[in-house]
């Protein structure tokens, strides 16, 4: 659209005047003769500002030249009108959205700058710039390598140590905790309260993710939040968040909470879902399938120790037959052994005694032939035990001899045995002295008297 020339009447422009109100009206009514459609323009969202219904922001393009902006107003009317648009395509005007809007050119006379009045916007303009921009990002992240990081990690088995990045203020997180309470698992919480959207939402989550991520206690991290506008949810388009899910030691799990579009952080996840709810369920569906598992592996367990005791038990019992059999057999064969050798043993036995019978009987008659050998033997006894009635030491005491011992029990047979003051026993016929040696003289060998050893004629205390 060709921009016009002013075309004001200027005879006598020497004479004419214009009040500074009047200059800014003539100057609005050659705008609107020069773009009597309005105008579209196109910049990014700066400096949003809502008053009583109506917006005001600024529409910003950077240039090579340096920074271009116009003031813009969007009127409660036009803004009323334009919502259910913007909701259909899922946009909320906010600062740092790229648009394209339609407009008319107004001098504002009370300031003396050039303004537009809002009157729609092209929303397939922003959307488009959103869906290139993440296009740019996932480009990048793929060259870097970063694009599948995320997922190359092992989920947890049992993922229950869960790091969780959300504003505690929002539905997303009431809902996450609702689900994950009504589990009844053990799950343990950890929770970094952030911005999901705004000025600081991506300086909050990314800083968060690196934080929760450099601990060794937890299993994963999960990135939520609830529903919202498309241009809203850009946030997670950013690729510092990106990188920051990608660049984690921990599993991370999205769940932004829109169904249709996917952000970037969905794109870079170990794993996306669609809701908060969803992200929660998740966790707790991979933790029961851990433990029915577990109880799974548990019974097979228990059903193979059971055929094993069953079988250990079968065979131990055919040990135990084997063994049975084994012993009555040895049994058996050491009762016929003992049989045998009892019967050898009364035979032998019957073979002594019948020839011992022989024996006895042949004495017999022997004996019965030769009486008087009898009487003969039985004489010769007699003799034998009067010469051991003479031999017993009681008979030889009885005639006034007696036996000396020391008072340890040796016999005195010298006087080489004995030592002044050693005490001695003296045993007698009907009895005992106890004495102590005052003197002791040995005789010369021609006057001792006989060798009968131990014995001493005195009685009482004496001297040997």
């Amino acid at each position: 659209m060709s921009q016009p020339a002013f075309d004001f009447d200027l005879d006598g422009a020497d004479d004419a005047t214009y009040g500074v109100a009047e200059l800014a009206e003539a100057v609005n009514l050659v705008l609107r003769r020069g773009f009597p459609d309005g105008v579209w323009v196109r910049g990014e969202i700066q400096g949003w500002n809502e008053r009583g219904g109506h917006a005001y922001f600024k529409l910003v393009e950077e240039t090579t030249s340096g920074r271009a902006s116009l003031n813009v107003a969007l009127f409660a009317g036009v803004r009323a009108r334009m919502r259910a648009m913007l909701d259909k395509h899922g946009i909320r005007l906010t600062d740092g959205l790229k648009v394209r809007i339609s407009a008319t050119l107004d001098v504002y006379a009370p300031s003396g700058q050039l303004s537009l009045k809002m009157t729609g916007i092209d929303p397939r303009f922003t959307l488009g710039d959103l869906a290139a921009q993440r296009a740019d990002v996932v480009r990048r992240l793929i060259a870097n390598g970063l694009y599948d990081a995320n997922r190359s990690i092992q989920l947890h088995v049992a993922p229950l140590r869960i790091g969780v990045v959300t504003s505690r203020e929002g539905a997303a997180w009431a809902d996450f905790q609702h689900e994950i309470e009504r589990s009844g698992l053990g799950f343990v919480l950890r929770t970094v309260d952030v911005r999901v959207q705004g000025e600081w939402a991506v300086t909050m989550i990314t800083d968060a993710i690196q934080f929760l991520g450099r601990h060794d206690d937890l299993d994963a991290i999960v990135v939520i939040r609830g529903g919202g506008a498309r241009s809203e949810l850009a946030t997670f388009d950013d690729e510092r968040i990106a990188t920051a899910i990608a660049r984690s030691r921990l599993p991370v799990l999205t769940g932004i909470g829109h169904e249709t579009d996917r952000s970037v952080a969905d794109e870079v996840a170990h794993l996306a879902l669609k809701t908060p709810t969803a992200c929660a369920a998740a966790l707790v569906e991979r933790v029961l399938a851990f433990s029915a598992a577990a109880e799974d592996a548990w019974r097979s367990i228990e059903r193979a120790a059971d055929r094993r005791l069953v079988d250990t038990v079968a065979r131990l019992d055919e040990v135990a037959a084997g063994i049975g059999h084994l012993t009555r057999a040895a049994v058996n064969r050491s009762d016929e052994r003992l049989r045998q050798r009892t019967a050898r043993l009364c035979a032998v036995a019957l073979r002594v005694t019948d020839r011992a019978g022989d024996r006895l009987a042949a004495g017999v008659t022997t004996l019965t032939r030769q009486p008087g050998r009898v009487e003969h033997e039985l004489r010769h006894l007699e003799g034998v035990a009067h010469r051991v009635r003479l031999l017993d030491p009681a008979t030889t005491m009885a005639r006034g001899w007696s036996i000396t011992r020391t008072a340890d029990g040796r016999t005195v047979r010298s006087t080489r045995d004995l030592l002044v003051g050693t005490e001695i026993i003296t045993t007698l016929a009907d009895g005992t002295a106890r004495s102590r040696v005052d003197a002791v003289t040995a005789h010369r060998p021609h006057d001792h008297l006989p060798d009968t050893a131990g014995t001493t004629s005195s009685s009482g205390d004496h001297e040997p």
